[in-house]
């Protein structure tokens, strides 16, 4: 709780001035222990997640709500220290005090006593404090008090997997891969390889390169991969980015390799070499088979010549 929002809060009662002899400080460490002290008032943090982009809703609800006149409470939702995000003075919003990046992006919905922040960014991020002053008699008191820790988050793309080697792979050589997801937030807790061949799957995790673009705040992140994989058989890699827990696990498309061993290519030689030799023969003898007919032919046109 922002001890600078309490004296904003008792600098609207218009009683700056000590009351008993307490000084605003002094007013500002009692609402301190009253809110930590008396029942309805101490408070709670909520953990709020937003899409980048997209509206926040930060809750103020408190019991038996729906009893209170808006036209006798004063509503002040602030970041931090010192940003004022929102003002409700008796039912009227109130934009003197606002900090400025937070002007024409939030709404009050007092139904359900809900901040709504427009178009939330990474900078949005941290905890948001939410109190409310009733109007009794005599000076307006803190009747709830409420926290909101804001998390914005960015989709990441899915991994894509490149092939870093140039050429034909050959057996017993290595496997040169990289695997990169972009524009995502926050940072991802890690990026693991899937590798699948014959029934078996197995996990490798190698280091993830991480950087961050110094305008909009997301990260690029990428992983290489650097193995020799089975010969003869299809082998399958997969990458994969952990997001963090309630975020999941985004998964690339399967990257399928086989590669034909020396051994598959000798016996590939030894099945093929007798073929093309019988193919040969075969040919050979059919050239001397229509050789010699056409021989015999030509000696039977000459005796038939020879008796005319």
């Amino acid at each position: 709780m922002a001890c600078f929002l309490l004296l904003k809060a008792v600098k609207h009662t218009e009683v700056l001035t000590p009351v008993h002899g307490k000084s605003a400080m002094e007013v500002c460490i009692f609402f301190l222990y009253a809110m930590i002290l008396l029942p309805g008032i101490a408070a709670s943090v909520h953990q709020v997640k937003s899409f980048l982009n997209h509206t926040a809703y930060l809750s103020c609800y408190f019991p038996n709500s729906q009893k209170t006149d808006i036209k006798d409470l004063r509503v002040f939702w602030q970041k931090g220290d010192v940003e004022v995000v929102h003002e409700v003075y008796y039912s009227q919003e109130k934009h003197d005090n606002l900090s400025p990046k937070y002007i024409n992006r939030t709404k009050m919905d007092m139904d359900k006593w809900t901040l709504q922040l427009l178009n939330a960014g990474i900078v949005d991020e941290g905890q948001y404090t939410c109190i409310i002053q009733h109007r009794d008699k005599g000076s307006p008191k803190v009747i709830h008090t409420s926290e909101c820790l804001l998390h914005v988050i960015a989709n990441y793309s899915q991994p894509e997997i490149t092939w870093l080697d140039t050429g034909e792979l050959k057996s017993n050589e290595y496997l040169n891969l990289s695997c990169s997801s972009s524009g995502g937030y926050p940072e991802p807790k890690q990026m693991t390889w899937l590798i699948s061949h014959e029934n078996i799957t197995y996990g490798l995790i190698r280091h993830m390169d991480v950087s961050q673009d110094a305008v909009t705040k997301l990260y690029n992140v990428t992983s290489k991969l650097n193995i020799t994989v089975p010969t003869n058989t299809l082998t399958n890699i997969s990458c994969l980015l952990h997001l963090g827990e309630q975020l999941g696990i985004l998964v690339s498309v399967p990257l399928g390799i086989e590669i034909q061993g020396e051994e598959m290519e000798q016996v590939k030689t030894n099945f093929f070499g007798p073929v093309i030799a019988v193919i040969v023969l075969i040919t050979l003898l059919l050239g001397f088979v229509i050789l010699k007919k056409n021989g015999n032919i030509s000696s039977t046109n000459q005796s038939v010549s020879l008796a005319v």
